[in-house]
């Protein structure tokens, strides 16, 4: 298919987290008009300076993806299958588990070839819980075909970066410690990779590795980013404990998951029980009071209750997720993906898509600009051919749904009239099929319009029913907000 253009079968020879944007849908046409994309930097020397080709006797160009996870896995199975660049993967673990909710959209499994066994659960039903334990079910306009994708992270990882190295690219089990960049205006100049190996013993020296491009998936604290200045973000701290509960009650979480809203789990963000392969995840986040982290995690597994109780905690997850892009993204041969570029939505704190999507599309801009691997990219090609891109495809996105962070997690009567709102099978309906699959489908102007009122009704409702919001005091952790 045309998405993708650039996977063939590795055997073959031949060339090649959730109810998560609630009224998404009925608001990103109108973001659309307003939403621009832009580019990292302003045009300069060093965006039209293209190196001379090599010859083809001379070595192949090297390109580094630094981080194994979905961003970079993606960006370095695309590299990997062009014949004339040599392709590496850095990965400090190669069983990483990042904590998160593990959610995926239905679109992501066919786009991405991803096989059946690499699902742990296939949701079908939601239930979202009000900050006065109001509880709306959610998933009656799902066709039978339809569900939320439910990973380990491990796992995921695992095979799209083991995919990667079946294509071609060579993975170096090692924590990246130092980037040397060549300057702005050197067209031809090596970036320098220090890393040191996990695989040969806590005595192993120091290497390097000198490469042409460097590709940035390496997350949240992104060493890339560091390297080119690519500025700093706010960031939510997420918090998950896997934890073994019976079978009977792993019964009840078969295709269900659960949402929780409140000031009591979250001040900005939400609480999750989310059903993993013979377990569940239930974790929290926030931005606004990250110290506070473990008070909401705790008030997260108190409103689960009885359907966790007497569960066995078997491990601890805490991770920095990024609240909105890095000021700068592209710079010179450099490209930031994934978290390391910011790419995680407000309200629904979705990720992995993203994440996958823009290593994809970075890759695939790297192969287009180096032509066969006989040139070397310029950043005008970069911005061009992925900044620029994926910020018209999913711009308006970020836009609405940080909006909707700011309207309804920002207070219990918001919380109420959000939980509210969700059991409109229109507002059900228009959800799940900008999740699922990424675009706008099935608007109704009609509808729209009562979902309008609706909006004003549900407000009211959740003004009348709420109790006020405990007060943050939080000076030093505010102070550090950018």
């Amino acid at each position: 298919s045309p998405s993708r253009r650039f996977l063939r079968d590795p055997q073959d020879p031949s060339p090649p987290d959730t109810m998560l944007a609630l009224l998404a849908a009925t608001l990103v046409p109108a973001a659309a008009y307003i939403a621009r994309p832009t580019t990292a930097l302003g045009r300069s020397a060093l965006h039209a300076r293209r190196a001379t080709p090599r010859c083809a006797v001379e070595m192949k160009y090297r390109v580094a993806v630094v981080g194994g996870g979905p961003s970079g896995a993606c960006a370095a199975e695309v590299l990997a299958q062009e014949p004339n660049i040599e392709t590496y993967i850095f990965e400090r673990k190669m069983d990483n588990a990042k904590p998160c909710g593990g959610a995926i959209p239905l679109c992501m499994i066919e786009e991405f070839g991803l096989p059946a066994e690499i699902i742990d659960r296939k949701v079908r039903k939601m239930k979202m819980i009000s900050p006065s334990n109001r509880e709306v079910d959610i998933g009656e306009t799902l066709k039978d075909d339809e569900y939320i994708g439910m990973t380990r992270r491990e796992i995921l990882d695992g095979y799209l970066r083991n995919r990667a190295v079946e294509y071609g690219a060579t993975p170096i089990n090692a924590l990246v410690t130092k980037i040397d960049c060549p300057a702005d205006d050197d067209a031809t100049g090596r970036y320098t990779i220090s890393y040191s190996p996990n695989d040969e013993g806590k005595k192993a020296p120091t290497k390097q590795l000198e490469v042409d491009v460097i590709i940035g998936a390496d997350g949240a604290n992104s060493r890339v980013a560091k390297a080119i200045d690519a500025g700093e973000y706010n960031f939510a701290i997420a918090f998950q404990e896997r934890i073994k509960i019976s079978d009977e009650q792993m019964n009840f979480y078969e295709d269900l998951a659960e949402m929780y809203v409140g000031d009591d789990v979250s001040p900005d963000f939400y609480g999750w029980v989310f059903p993993k392969y013979d377990h569940v995840g239930v974790g929290t986040g926030t931005v606004v009071n990250r110290p506070a982290i473990k008070e909401y995690q705790d008030a997260t597994r108190a409103r689960a209750g009885d359907k966790i109780a007497g569960g066995k905690i078997i491990k601890v997850e805490a991770h920095p997720i990024p609240e909105h892009y890095r000021p700068r993204r592209v710079r010179n041969r450099a490209v930031l993906v994934g978290d390391a570029a910011g790419y995680v939505t407000k309200c629904s704190g979705e990720g992995i898509y993203f994440a996958a999507k823009s290593g994809r599309m970075a890759g695939e801009a790297v192969v287009q600009a180096m032509k066969g691997g006989t040139a070397l990219p310029t950043q005008t090609d970069l911005e061009q051919a992925y900044i620029k891109p994926y910020d018209a495809l999913y711009g308006p996105t970020y836009t609405v749904l940080d909006l909707l962070q700011k309207v309804f997690y920002s207070s219990n009567a918001a919380r109420e009239a959000f939980v509210d709102m969700c059991e409109s099978k229109y507002v059900q309906q228009v959800t799940f099929d900008s999740y699922l699959y990424k675009k706008v489908q099935g608007n109704n102007p009609i509808d729209d319009i009562k979902l309008l009122f609706g909006t004003f009704g549900s407000l009211l409702r959740g003004a009348a029913i709420a109790t006020p919001d405990k007060p943050i005091n939080n000076p030093v952790e505010s102070l550090k907000r950018l």
